[in-house]
Protein backbone atom coordinates (compact mmCIF):
# COMPACT_ATOMS: atom_id res chain seq x y z
CA UNK A 1 0.00 0.00 0.00
CA UNK A 2 1.53 3.32 -1.10
CA UNK A 3 0.28 6.02 1.25
CA UNK A 4 1.37 8.94 -0.95
CA UNK A 5 -0.94 7.89 -3.82
CA UNK A 6 -4.26 9.53 -4.54
CA UNK A 7 -7.00 7.00 -3.85
CA UNK A 8 -10.65 6.67 -4.82
CA UNK A 9 -13.54 4.54 -3.54
CA UNK A 10 -17.28 4.49 -3.11
CA UNK A 11 -18.00 5.84 0.39
CA UNK A 12 -21.64 4.75 0.47
CA UNK A 13 -23.02 1.17 0.26
CA UNK A 14 -22.84 -0.42 -3.17
CA UNK A 15 -26.03 -0.90 -5.15
CA UNK A 16 -28.76 1.38 -6.44
CA UNK A 17 -29.99 4.30 -4.35
CA UNK A 18 -31.04 7.93 -4.50
CA UNK A 19 -27.46 9.21 -4.22
CA UNK A 20 -23.95 7.81 -3.86
CA UNK A 21 -20.76 9.45 -2.61
CA UNK A 22 -17.39 8.82 -4.20
CA UNK A 23 -14.39 9.89 -2.12
CA UNK A 24 -11.04 10.92 -3.60
CA UNK A 25 -8.12 11.60 -1.22
CA UNK A 26 -4.44 12.31 -1.68
CA UNK A 27 -2.00 14.99 -2.86
CA UNK A 28 -3.45 15.07 -6.40
CA UNK A 29 -7.15 14.80 -5.48
CA UNK A 30 -8.18 18.30 -6.57
CA UNK A 31 -5.94 18.39 -9.65
CA UNK A 32 -7.29 15.01 -10.84
CA UNK A 33 -10.98 15.87 -10.36
CA UNK A 34 -10.79 19.46 -11.64
CA UNK A 35 -10.34 18.73 -15.40
CA UNK A 36 -13.32 16.32 -15.49
CA UNK A 37 -15.68 18.58 -13.53
CA UNK A 38 -17.45 21.53 -15.16
CA UNK A 39 -19.08 23.74 -12.54
CA UNK A 40 -22.36 25.49 -13.38
CA UNK A 41 -20.79 28.69 -12.05
CA UNK A 42 -17.86 28.42 -14.47
CA UNK A 43 -15.36 28.53 -11.58
CA UNK A 44 -12.31 26.27 -11.59
CA UNK A 45 -12.26 23.69 -8.82
CA UNK A 46 -8.57 24.22 -7.98
CA UNK A 47 -9.29 27.86 -7.11
CA UNK A 48 -12.03 27.09 -4.57
CA UNK A 49 -11.53 27.26 -0.80
CA UNK A 50 -11.96 24.37 1.61
CA UNK A 51 -15.39 23.25 2.78
CA UNK A 52 -17.29 24.50 -0.25
CA UNK A 53 -19.92 22.80 -2.44
CA UNK A 54 -20.12 23.07 -6.21
CA UNK A 55 -22.86 21.95 -8.62
CA UNK A 56 -21.81 20.79 -12.06
CA UNK A 57 -21.27 17.90 -14.45
CA UNK A 58 -18.69 15.12 -14.48
CA UNK A 59 -17.57 14.72 -18.09
CA UNK A 60 -15.47 12.17 -19.94
CA UNK A 61 -14.17 13.99 -23.03
CA UNK A 62 -17.39 15.47 -24.41
CA UNK A 63 -19.71 12.95 -22.76
CA UNK A 64 -21.63 14.00 -19.64
CA UNK A 65 -21.66 11.14 -17.12
CA UNK A 66 -23.80 12.79 -14.44
CA UNK A 67 -24.84 16.02 -12.77
CA UNK A 68 -23.13 16.01 -9.38
CA UNK A 69 -22.38 18.01 -6.25
CA UNK A 70 -18.65 18.23 -5.45
CA UNK A 71 -17.37 18.93 -1.90
CA UNK A 72 -13.88 20.39 -1.50
CA UNK A 73 -11.83 19.70 1.65
CA UNK A 74 -8.32 21.09 1.67
CA UNK A 75 -5.50 19.63 3.77
CA UNK A 76 -5.25 19.41 6.70
CA UNK A 77 -8.95 20.21 7.30
CA UNK A 78 -10.34 16.93 6.00
CA UNK A 79 -11.15 13.48 7.36
CA UNK A 80 -7.84 12.05 6.16
CA UNK A 81 -5.81 15.23 6.67
CA UNK A 82 -5.12 15.24 2.91
CA UNK A 83 -6.60 17.05 -0.07
CA UNK A 84 -10.02 15.43 -0.41
CA UNK A 85 -12.89 15.60 -2.89
CA UNK A 86 -16.30 13.98 -2.34
CA UNK A 87 -18.53 13.57 -5.38
CA UNK A 88 -22.25 13.18 -4.67
CA UNK A 89 -23.78 11.58 -7.74
CA UNK A 90 -27.01 9.78 -8.59
CA UNK A 91 -27.11 6.29 -7.10
CA UNK A 92 -27.05 4.23 -10.29
CA UNK A 93 -24.39 1.49 -10.06
CA UNK A 94 -23.49 2.27 -13.68
CA UNK A 95 -22.87 5.96 -12.89
CA UNK A 96 -20.86 5.07 -9.78
CA UNK A 97 -18.54 2.77 -11.72
CA UNK A 98 -18.20 5.18 -14.65
CA UNK A 99 -17.00 7.96 -12.32
CA UNK A 100 -14.67 5.66 -10.34
CA UNK A 101 -13.12 4.24 -13.52
CA UNK A 102 -12.69 7.77 -14.88
CA UNK A 103 -10.81 8.78 -11.71
CA UNK A 104 -8.57 5.71 -12.02
CA UNK A 105 -7.76 6.52 -15.67
CA UNK A 106 -6.84 10.05 -14.60
CA UNK A 107 -4.34 8.83 -12.00
CA UNK A 108 -6.14 7.55 -8.91
CA UNK A 109 -5.69 4.15 -7.31
CA UNK A 110 -8.55 2.09 -5.85
CA UNK A 111 -8.51 2.44 -2.06
CA UNK A 112 -7.83 -0.59 0.13
CA UNK A 113 -10.15 -1.54 3.01
CA UNK A 114 -9.91 1.10 5.75
CA UNK A 115 -7.30 3.14 3.89
CA UNK A 116 -9.04 6.50 4.37
CA UNK A 117 -9.15 5.97 8.15
CA UNK A 118 -5.58 4.61 8.16
CA UNK A 119 -4.43 7.84 6.52
CA UNK A 120 -6.42 9.84 9.09
CA UNK A 121 -4.51 7.99 11.84
CA UNK A 122 -1.10 8.39 10.18
CA UNK A 123 -1.76 12.10 9.61
CA UNK A 124 -2.64 12.66 13.28
CA UNK A 125 -6.36 13.27 12.79
CA UNK A 126 -7.17 10.56 15.36
CA UNK A 127 -5.32 8.04 17.49
CA UNK A 128 -5.52 4.27 16.96
CA UNK A 129 -8.26 3.60 19.51
CA UNK A 130 -10.40 6.32 17.90
CA UNK A 131 -9.76 4.81 14.45
CA UNK A 132 -10.93 1.41 15.71
CA UNK A 133 -14.05 3.07 17.14
CA UNK A 134 -14.95 4.19 13.59
CA UNK A 135 -15.45 0.53 12.61
CA UNK A 136 -17.48 -0.08 15.79
CA UNK A 137 -19.66 2.95 15.03
CA UNK A 138 -20.38 1.73 11.50
CA UNK A 139 -21.37 -1.72 12.79
CA UNK A 140 -23.40 -0.48 15.80
CA UNK A 141 -26.94 -1.87 15.73
CA UNK A 142 -28.42 -0.48 18.93
CA UNK A 143 -28.23 2.54 21.23
CA UNK A 144 -25.76 0.96 23.67
CA UNK A 145 -23.17 -0.06 21.05
CA UNK A 146 -23.61 3.30 19.30
CA UNK A 147 -23.08 5.23 22.55
CA UNK A 148 -19.93 3.26 23.43
CA UNK A 149 -18.46 3.74 19.95
CA UNK A 150 -19.21 7.48 19.99
CA UNK A 151 -17.68 7.86 23.45
CA UNK A 152 -14.50 6.13 22.28
CA UNK A 153 -14.38 7.99 18.96
CA UNK A 154 -14.60 11.32 20.82
CA UNK A 155 -11.43 10.25 22.65
CA UNK A 156 -12.84 9.39 26.09
CA UNK A 157 -10.83 6.18 26.41
CA UNK A 158 -7.64 7.40 24.75
CA UNK A 159 -7.65 10.66 26.76
CA UNK A 160 -7.75 8.67 29.98
CA UNK A 161 -4.88 6.46 28.85
CA UNK A 162 -2.82 9.40 27.60
CA UNK A 163 -3.19 11.24 30.94
CA UNK A 164 -1.92 8.21 32.84
CA UNK A 165 0.89 7.67 30.33
CA UNK A 166 2.02 11.30 30.57
CA UNK A 167 2.10 11.26 34.38
CA UNK A 168 4.05 8.01 34.35
CA UNK A 169 6.38 9.41 31.69
CA UNK A 170 7.10 12.48 33.84
CA UNK A 171 8.18 10.30 36.75
CA UNK A 172 10.12 8.00 34.40
CA UNK A 173 12.07 11.04 33.17
CA UNK A 174 13.03 11.95 36.72
CA UNK A 175 14.16 8.39 37.46
CA UNK A 176 16.16 8.30 34.22
CA UNK A 177 17.72 11.60 35.31
CA UNK A 178 18.77 10.02 38.61
CA UNK A 179 20.76 7.45 36.65
CA UNK A 180 22.92 10.26 35.26
CA UNK A 181 23.80 11.30 38.83
CA UNK A 182 24.20 7.78 40.27
CA UNK A 183 27.54 8.65 41.91
CA UNK A 184 25.98 11.58 43.82
CA UNK A 185 23.21 9.27 45.22
CA UNK A 186 20.40 11.82 44.72
CA UNK A 187 16.66 11.31 44.19
CA UNK A 188 14.75 13.59 41.83
CA UNK A 189 11.58 11.46 41.88
CA UNK A 190 9.72 11.63 45.19
CA UNK A 191 9.10 7.98 46.05
CA UNK A 192 5.97 8.65 48.13
CA UNK A 193 4.37 10.65 45.33
CA UNK A 194 5.40 7.93 42.90
CA UNK A 195 3.70 5.27 45.07
CA UNK A 196 0.50 7.37 45.08
CA UNK A 197 0.63 7.64 41.27
CA UNK A 198 1.17 3.90 40.86
CA UNK A 199 -1.78 3.17 43.20
CA UNK A 200 -4.00 5.53 41.17
CA UNK A 201 -2.90 3.98 37.86
CA UNK A 202 -3.66 0.51 39.25
CA UNK A 203 -7.13 1.64 40.29
CA UNK A 204 -7.93 3.10 36.85
CA UNK A 205 -6.53 0.08 35.00
CA UNK A 206 -8.56 -2.34 37.13
CA UNK A 207 -11.73 -0.33 36.51
CA UNK A 208 -11.11 -0.32 32.74
CA UNK A 209 -10.30 -4.04 32.72
CA UNK A 210 -13.46 -4.84 34.71
CA UNK A 211 -15.55 -2.76 32.30
CA UNK A 212 -14.62 -5.11 29.44
CA UNK A 213 -17.01 -7.77 30.73
CA UNK A 214 -19.88 -5.28 30.40
CA UNK A 215 -18.63 -3.63 27.24
CA UNK A 216 -18.07 -6.84 25.33
CA UNK A 217 -21.59 -8.18 25.86
CA UNK A 218 -23.19 -4.78 25.20
CA UNK A 219 -21.24 -4.47 21.97
CA UNK A 220 -22.05 -7.98 20.71
CA UNK A 221 -25.52 -8.36 22.22
CA UNK A 222 -26.32 -9.87 25.62
CA UNK A 223 -26.88 -13.63 25.19
CA UNK A 224 -30.06 -14.89 26.88
CA UNK A 225 -30.65 -18.66 26.96
CA UNK A 226 -34.32 -19.74 27.00
CA UNK A 227 -34.38 -23.20 28.60
CA UNK A 228 -36.86 -25.63 30.12
CA UNK A 229 -38.60 -28.94 29.54
CA UNK A 230 -40.06 -29.76 26.11
CA UNK A 231 -43.33 -28.13 25.10
CA UNK A 232 -43.38 -25.41 27.79
CA UNK A 233 -43.52 -22.64 25.17
CA UNK A 234 -39.87 -21.67 24.64
CA UNK A 235 -40.28 -21.21 20.89
CA UNK A 236 -43.59 -19.39 21.37
CA UNK A 237 -41.86 -17.00 23.78
CA UNK A 238 -39.05 -16.36 21.28
CA UNK A 239 -41.60 -15.62 18.56
CA UNK A 240 -43.54 -13.32 20.93
CA UNK A 241 -40.39 -11.38 21.86
CA UNK A 242 -39.34 -10.96 18.23
CA UNK A 243 -42.91 -10.41 17.05
CA UNK A 244 -42.42 -12.86 14.19
CA UNK A 245 -42.66 -16.61 13.51
CA UNK A 246 -38.94 -17.27 13.95
CA UNK A 247 -39.17 -20.76 15.51
CA UNK A 248 -41.44 -23.73 14.70
CA UNK A 249 -44.21 -24.12 17.29
CA UNK A 250 -45.92 -27.50 17.76
CA UNK A 251 -47.80 -29.46 20.43
CA UNK A 252 -45.34 -32.31 19.77
CA UNK A 253 -42.64 -32.41 22.45
CA UNK A 254 -39.05 -32.13 21.18
CA UNK A 255 -39.85 -29.98 18.11
CA UNK A 256 -36.72 -27.84 18.65
CA UNK A 257 -33.73 -30.12 18.03
CA UNK A 258 -31.06 -27.41 17.79
CA UNK A 259 -30.55 -23.89 19.11
CA UNK A 260 -32.21 -20.98 17.29
CA UNK A 261 -30.77 -17.48 17.76
CA UNK A 262 -32.02 -14.02 16.93
CA UNK A 263 -31.39 -10.48 18.14
CA UNK A 264 -33.49 -7.50 19.18
CA UNK A 265 -32.95 -4.21 21.00
CA UNK A 266 -34.67 -3.54 24.33
CA UNK A 267 -34.32 -0.09 25.82
CA UNK A 268 -31.43 0.62 23.44
CA UNK A 269 -29.50 -2.50 24.54
CA UNK A 270 -28.99 -5.45 22.18
CA UNK A 271 -30.11 -8.90 23.35
CA UNK A 272 -29.33 -12.19 21.60
CA UNK A 273 -32.05 -14.71 22.42
CA UNK A 274 -31.22 -18.41 22.15
CA UNK A 275 -34.13 -20.86 21.92
CA UNK A 276 -32.78 -24.22 23.07
CA UNK A 277 -33.87 -27.85 22.84
CA UNK A 278 -36.12 -29.01 25.69
CA UNK A 279 -34.32 -30.65 28.63
CA UNK A 280 -35.51 -34.23 29.22
CA UNK A 281 -34.34 -37.85 29.20
CA UNK A 282 -34.50 -39.14 25.61
CA UNK A 283 -33.26 -42.01 23.46
CA UNK A 284 -33.40 -39.88 20.31
CA UNK A 285 -29.78 -39.33 19.21
CA UNK A 286 -30.46 -36.01 17.42
CA UNK A 287 -32.50 -34.64 20.32
CA UNK A 288 -29.75 -35.70 22.77
CA UNK A 289 -27.23 -33.66 20.81
CA UNK A 290 -29.61 -30.68 20.98
CA UNK A 291 -29.94 -31.05 24.77
CA UNK A 292 -26.15 -31.18 25.11
CA UNK A 293 -25.93 -27.95 23.17
CA UNK A 294 -28.55 -26.44 25.48
CA UNK A 295 -26.18 -26.75 28.44
CA UNK A 296 -23.34 -25.33 26.34
CA UNK A 297 -25.50 -22.29 25.57
CA UNK A 298 -26.38 -21.87 29.25
CA UNK A 299 -22.65 -21.64 30.04
CA UNK A 300 -22.22 -18.97 27.33
CA UNK A 301 -25.31 -16.93 28.27
CA UNK A 302 -25.30 -13.83 30.47
CA UNK A 303 -28.89 -14.42 31.57
CA UNK A 304 -30.82 -17.70 31.84
CA UNK A 305 -34.59 -17.72 31.32
CA UNK A 306 -36.09 -20.97 32.67
CA UNK A 307 -39.63 -21.72 31.51
CA UNK A 308 -42.15 -23.97 33.19
CA UNK A 309 -45.69 -24.93 32.21
CA UNK A 310 -48.03 -23.27 34.72
CA UNK A 311 -50.70 -25.90 33.96
CA UNK A 312 -48.45 -28.80 35.00
CA UNK A 313 -46.48 -27.12 37.79
CA UNK A 314 -48.12 -29.18 40.54
CA UNK A 315 -47.13 -32.54 39.05
CA UNK A 316 -43.70 -31.34 37.93
CA UNK A 317 -42.76 -29.11 40.87
CA UNK A 318 -40.31 -31.53 42.55
CA UNK A 319 -38.51 -32.33 39.25
CA UNK A 320 -38.57 -28.66 38.34
CA UNK A 321 -36.94 -27.68 41.65
CA UNK A 322 -34.18 -30.22 41.05
CA UNK A 323 -33.45 -28.75 37.58
CA UNK A 324 -33.42 -25.21 39.00
CA UNK A 325 -30.97 -26.21 41.73
CA UNK A 326 -28.72 -27.85 39.12
CA UNK A 327 -28.50 -24.59 37.17
CA UNK A 328 -28.03 -22.50 40.33
CA UNK A 329 -25.23 -24.75 41.58
CA UNK A 330 -23.49 -25.08 38.23
CA UNK A 331 -23.81 -21.39 37.27
CA UNK A 332 -24.11 -19.50 40.59
CA UNK A 333 -23.16 -16.11 39.11
CA UNK A 334 -25.68 -16.14 36.26
CA UNK A 335 -28.92 -14.17 36.68
CA UNK A 336 -31.82 -16.64 36.56
CA UNK A 337 -35.33 -15.61 35.56
CA UNK A 338 -37.95 -18.29 36.27
CA UNK A 339 -41.02 -17.86 34.08
CA UNK A 340 -44.34 -19.60 34.52
CA UNK A 341 -45.80 -19.72 31.02
CA UNK A 342 -49.35 -20.52 29.83
CA UNK A 343 -50.89 -18.66 32.79
CA UNK A 344 -53.88 -17.82 30.59
CA UNK A 345 -54.98 -21.46 31.09
CA UNK A 346 -55.06 -21.58 34.93
CA UNK A 347 -57.57 -20.38 37.54
CA UNK A 348 -56.86 -17.49 39.94
CA UNK A 349 -56.45 -19.82 42.94
CA UNK A 350 -53.83 -21.85 41.07
CA UNK A 351 -52.14 -18.61 40.07
CA UNK A 352 -51.85 -17.48 43.72
CA UNK A 353 -50.44 -20.85 44.81
CA UNK A 354 -47.96 -20.75 41.92
CA UNK A 355 -46.73 -17.31 43.01
CA UNK A 356 -46.21 -18.55 46.58
CA UNK A 357 -44.18 -21.54 45.37
CA UNK A 358 -42.01 -19.41 43.07
CA UNK A 359 -41.38 -16.91 45.86
CA UNK A 360 -39.98 -19.73 48.01
CA UNK A 361 -37.75 -20.96 45.16
CA UNK A 362 -36.43 -17.45 44.41
CA UNK A 363 -36.00 -16.04 47.92
CA UNK A 364 -32.78 -17.93 48.70
CA UNK A 365 -30.96 -16.60 45.68
CA UNK A 366 -30.65 -12.85 45.06
CA UNK A 367 -29.81 -13.45 41.41
CA UNK A 368 -33.11 -15.30 40.84
CA UNK A 369 -36.44 -13.69 40.00
CA UNK A 370 -39.75 -15.05 38.74
CA UNK A 371 -42.48 -13.87 36.42
CA UNK A 372 -45.88 -15.08 35.22
CA UNK A 373 -46.80 -14.63 31.58
CA UNK A 374 -48.55 -16.04 28.56
CA UNK A 375 -46.31 -16.18 25.51
CA UNK A 376 -49.32 -17.04 23.35
CA UNK A 377 -51.39 -13.95 24.30
CA UNK A 378 -48.39 -11.68 24.94
CA UNK A 379 -49.45 -10.95 28.52
CA UNK A 380 -46.35 -10.26 30.66
CA UNK A 381 -43.92 -10.04 27.74
CA UNK A 382 -43.28 -6.33 28.29
CA UNK A 383 -42.62 -7.00 31.98
CA UNK A 384 -40.12 -9.67 30.89
CA UNK A 385 -38.27 -7.08 28.79
CA UNK A 386 -38.12 -4.73 31.79
CA UNK A 387 -36.68 -7.49 33.99
CA UNK A 388 -34.03 -8.34 31.40
CA UNK A 389 -32.94 -4.70 31.37
CA UNK A 390 -32.78 -4.74 35.19
CA UNK A 391 -30.37 -7.67 35.02
CA UNK A 392 -27.98 -5.71 32.82
CA UNK A 393 -25.56 -3.39 34.52
CA UNK A 394 -25.77 -0.31 32.30
CA UNK A 395 -24.94 2.20 35.04
CA UNK A 396 -21.53 2.90 33.53
CA UNK A 397 -23.18 3.51 30.17
CA UNK A 398 -25.74 5.94 31.60
CA UNK A 399 -23.00 7.84 33.46
CA UNK A 400 -20.83 8.10 30.33
CA UNK A 401 -18.02 6.22 32.05
CA UNK A 402 -15.33 4.75 29.82
CA UNK A 403 -16.19 1.17 28.84
CA UNK A 404 -13.63 -1.05 27.10
CA UNK A 405 -15.11 -3.06 24.22
CA UNK A 406 -12.01 -3.98 22.20
CA UNK A 407 -10.13 -7.21 23.01
CA UNK A 408 -6.84 -5.68 21.79
CA UNK A 409 -7.23 -2.83 24.27
CA UNK A 410 -8.20 -5.30 26.99
CA UNK A 411 -5.03 -7.37 26.47
CA UNK A 412 -2.84 -4.25 26.42
CA UNK A 413 -4.45 -3.07 29.68
CA UNK A 414 -3.76 -6.46 31.31
CA UNK A 415 -0.12 -6.26 30.25
CA UNK A 416 0.11 -2.64 31.47
CA UNK A 417 -1.28 -3.62 34.87
CA UNK A 418 1.19 -6.50 35.12
CA UNK A 419 4.11 -4.10 34.55
CA UNK A 420 2.66 -1.49 36.95
CA UNK A 421 2.38 -4.20 39.63
CA UNK A 422 6.07 -4.96 39.09
CA UNK A 423 6.87 -1.25 39.54
CA UNK A 424 4.90 -1.25 42.81
CA UNK A 425 6.78 -4.35 44.04
CA UNK A 426 10.04 -2.63 43.14
CA UNK A 427 9.11 0.51 45.08
CA UNK A 428 8.11 -1.54 48.12
CA UNK A 429 11.44 -3.38 47.93
CA UNK A 430 13.44 -0.14 47.49
CA UNK A 431 14.66 -1.34 44.12
CA UNK A 432 17.26 0.79 42.39
CA UNK A 433 16.20 3.36 39.79
CA UNK A 434 17.76 1.51 36.84
CA UNK A 435 15.71 -1.63 37.56
CA UNK A 436 12.53 0.40 38.17
CA UNK A 437 13.06 2.13 34.82
CA UNK A 438 12.91 -1.22 32.96
CA UNK A 439 9.38 -2.02 34.19
CA UNK A 440 8.23 1.58 33.70
CA UNK A 441 9.37 1.50 30.08
CA UNK A 442 7.41 -1.70 29.51
CA UNK A 443 4.25 -0.18 31.04
CA UNK A 444 4.68 2.91 28.82
CA UNK A 445 5.10 0.61 25.82
CA UNK A 446 1.76 -1.13 26.44
CA UNK A 447 0.00 2.22 27.01
CA UNK A 448 1.40 3.39 23.68
CA UNK A 449 0.09 0.27 21.93
CA UNK A 450 -3.48 1.29 22.77
CA UNK A 451 -3.32 4.82 21.36
CA UNK A 452 -1.02 3.94 18.46
CA UNK A 453 2.05 5.82 19.65
CA UNK A 454 3.77 2.46 19.26
CA UNK A 455 2.71 0.45 16.19
CA UNK A 456 3.99 -1.91 13.53
CA UNK A 457 2.80 -2.79 10.04
CA UNK A 458 1.32 -6.14 11.11
CA UNK A 459 -0.79 -4.50 13.83
CA UNK A 460 -2.12 -1.83 11.47
CA UNK A 461 -2.76 -4.41 8.78
CA UNK A 462 -4.84 -6.56 11.14
CA UNK A 463 -6.88 -3.61 12.42
CA UNK A 464 -7.70 -1.94 9.12
CA UNK A 465 -8.29 -5.18 7.24
CA UNK A 466 -11.62 -5.38 9.11
CA UNK A 467 -12.82 -2.04 7.72
CA UNK A 468 -15.03 -1.68 4.68
CA UNK A 469 -13.79 -0.24 1.39
CA UNK A 470 -14.40 3.51 1.29
CA UNK A 471 -13.83 4.05 5.00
Amino acid sequence: MKLNDTIVALATPSGAGAIAIIRVSGPEAISIVSPVFKAKSGKKLEDQPSHTLHLGNVIDAERIIDEVLVSVFRAPKSYTGEETIEISCHGSPYIQQEIIQLMIRKGCRSAEAGEFTLRAFLNGKMDLSQAEAVADLISSENQASHQMAMQQMRGGFSNEIQRLRQELLDFASLIELELDFAEEDVEFANRNQFKELIARIQQVLKRLIDSFATGNVLKNGIPVAIVGEPNVGKSTLLNSLLNEERAIVSEIAGTTRDTIEDEMAIGGVGFRFIDTAGIRETQDVVESIGIKRTFEKISQAQVVVFLLNAEKFKELSSEFKIEIEKIKNKFPQKPLLIIANKTDRIEETERERLIQELEIISENNERSQFLLLSAKTGSGVEELKDKLLDFVNTGELRNNNTIVTNSRHYNALLQSLEEINKVQDGLNSNLSGDLLAIDIRQALYHFGEITGEITNDDLLGNIFANFCIGK
